[in-house]
């Protein structure tokens, strides 16, 4: 069990569909990374930004990224995190990956896919709640368009933290900045969020705002908001959410409810 987590938040550029130089972008930033830190996390689709064009650029959980994520998590000595374009069993998921030092994966897969972009006809939905445990923290992933459902961030497991990665565009950015901080008040956790910056493929603008916000919605950052190409840093502290909690009790008055994913529904 670990009190203190040192996070370090990559805000980047994406180079269009192309993993290769997407990978060597962010290898180099995660080399330059001397600060102490347990968890390095990425933003949505990093190694080819927000695409649908799956057949193009798709991997396996056995292909190039992955091992290069295990590979780099080894030699950093901390976890890695973000999502990425999968193809699994002739299916495509948009995957947060979470990579332990040790090479063990956790892995969620984005559960509210964003029409606009139809992005439901091309991904297949997740419909499973992950929480992962990792030094005594309790950490639930969530990517993008997750952020506007709070149902299915409801924290009735009693996480410790939230994270979103995202590639949330400039024109919307009023709602990931309010959208964030409500998350991390209701749900009494620490609330991350790590977003994109620069021009995709189809011309949509991303202007950061990466966030971590505190059990009470103060923001963590030294710098908030920061709209460049950077790496951010936070140190998130157990003792506050346990006193936070056990001062304000909020969640023991929460409702309790079952979530049933729309794709079970009859």
């Amino acid at each position: 069990m670990k009190d203190l987590l040192n996070i370090s938040l990559i805000q980047s550029h994406l180079a269009w569909e192309n993993p290769i130089q997407n990978r060597a972008a962010f290898e180099q930033q995660i080399r330059s990374i001397h600060q102490e830190t347990d968890l390095i996390i990425l933003p949505e689709m990093f190694t080819t930004g927000f695409t649908m064009n799956v057949e193009k650029v798709a991997e396996t959980m056995d292909g190039e990224t992955v091992s290069w994520l295990q590979k780099l998590a080894e030699e950093k000595g901390c976890a890695i995190a973000g999502s990425i374009i999968i193809k699994d069993d002739k299916r495509y998921f948009n995957r947060f990956l979470f990579v332990c030092p040790n090479g063990s994966i956790d892995q969620y897969d984005k559960h509210q896919l964003f029409t606009l972009a139809k992005e439901e006809e091309v991904f297949t939905a997740g419909d499973e709640e992950v929480i992962i445990i990792y030094k005594g923290w309790k950490i639930k992933p969530q990517i993008c368009y997750d952020l506007r459902f709070p149902v299915w961030a409801r924290n009735t497991s009693g996480y410790d933290l939230l994270i979103y990665v995202a590639s949330w565009p400039k024109p919307r950015m009023n709602a990931w900045d309010t959208l964030l901080k409500a998350r991390a008040i209701e749900n009494m956790a620490y609330c991350i969020g790590v977003n994109r910056v620069g021009l995709d493929g189809k011309g949509f603008e991303y202007n950061g705002h990466s966030a971590v916000y505190d059990v009470l919605g103060n923001s963590v950052l030294e710098e908030n908001p920061v709209e460049r190409e950077t790496v951010l840093y936070a140190t998130l502290d157990k003792a506050h959410i346990e006193n936070t909690r056990k001062k304000l009790p909020f969640l023991e008055d929460a409702d309790r409810f079952q979530i049933i994913p729309k794709q079970k529904v009859v």
